[in-house]
C-alpha cells in the first residue's frame, strides 16, 4: 500500500529544503496568512505567481503538488457556481429571477486563487522538511507541547488505522463482498467504519497505558538543536518583507 507521506520528498537538496526548519515555519506562515488576505485579484494572481516561484526553487515532483491541488480545486469549484448566483452586484447574465453577477465572480475566483496559493506554500513547507524535524521545529518555537503532541501522533496513526481499514476490506472482499451504491452497501461501509473508530480507540487506550508504563508525563523533549545561519536570514527576511509588502506597498509607492 503506498502511503501518502507529506515529506516524501525531504531528502531533495534545494535553497528550501536547506532552510532552517524554525525560519521555515515562520517565514511560510506570514506568507500564508498574507496571500490570504489579499483583497484583489491582481494581488492574488501575483501571491500565486510568488508561491509558483517558490515551488520552482524547492525543486518538487510536479505530481507531488498537483494531485493535491487538485483534490482543493474540486472542493472549491462548487464556489464558481454558487457565488455568481448569490452575491448581489451587477448582472452579467440573467434568466428570470436568476442572475449572475460579475461581483460573484470576481470574489469565488479571488478566494479559489487565494486558496491555491495557501496550500501551494504549506504543501511545500510541510514537502521539503522531514516531519520529525517539523515537530522539533515547533517545539523549540515555543508551540503548546500537547498540541505538537497532537499533530505528531495523528501524523503517526493515520497509516496505522489506513492498514487497518486495508486489511479489514481485504477480508471483506476475500468473502466476496462488493461494494454497490444502495442501502446494503452503505450500510456495511457504515458498520467497516463504526468498528476502525472502536479498534482505534482502543489501540490508543493501549498505547496510553504503554506510554505511561515508560514515563510519559506529557510533556516531551528534543535533544536536536538547529542554529540560524547567514544564508537562513537572507532567505527567510526577503520572503517575510515581500509577504509584508503586498499590503503595504501604497504606503511607500
Amino acid at each position: 500500500m503506498r502511503y501518502p507521506e507529506i515529506d516524501r520528498y525531504a531528502s531533495i537538496r534545494s535553497p528550501i529544503h536547506d532552510l532552517d526548519p524554525r525560519a521555515k515555519i515562520v517565514t511560510f506562515i506570514v506568507m500564508i496568512f498574507s496571500f490570504v488576505f489579499l483583497d484583489s485579484i491582481t494581488k492574488a494572481l501575483a501571491g500565486m505567481g510568488i508561491a509558483i516561484l517558490i515551488y520552482l526553487i524547492a525543486r518538487l515532483p510536479k505530481e507531488f503538488v498537483m494531485h493535491r491541488l487538485k483534490v482543493v480545486f474540486l472542493f472549491l469549484a462548487p464556489l464558481l457556481i454558487i457565488m455568481p448566483l448569490t452575491v448581489e452586484g451587477e448582472a452579467i447574465a440573467q434568466y428570470h429571477s436568476i442572475a449572475i453577477t460579475m461581483e460573484g465572480v470576481e470574489y469565488s475566483t479571488l478566494v479559489i486563487i487565494r486558496a491555491l496559493s495557501a496550500v501551494t506554500l504549506v504543501l511545500i513547507m510541510l514537502g521539503t522538511t522531514r516531519f520529525d524535524i517539523t515537530i522539533k521545529a515547533l517545539y523549540m518555537l515555543r508551540m503548546p507541547g500537547s498540541l505538537v503532541q497532537m499533530l505528531m501522533f495523528t501524523y503517526r496513526y493515520i497509516f496505522v488505522i489506513m492498514d487497518e481499514f486495508q486489511r479489514m476490506w481485504k477480508a471483506m472482499e476475500s468473502k466476496g463482498f462488493k461494494l454497490k451504491a444502495n442501502r446494503y452497501g452503505l450500510s456495511v461501509l457504515g458498520n467497516i467504519i463504526g468498528m476502525l473508530i472502536i479498534k482505534s480507540y482502543d489501540r490508543a487506550h493501549r498505547v496510553y497505558q504503554s506510554m505511561i508504563a515508560k514515563g510519559y508525563t506529557g510533556n516531551s523533549g528534543t535533544i536536536v538543536n538547529f542554529k540560524m545561519q547567514a544564508k537562513d536570514y537572507a532567505i527567510a527576511l526577503p520572503m517575510i518583507l515581500i509577504a509584508l509588502f503586498m499590503h503595504t506597498y501604497h504606503l511607500v509607492l
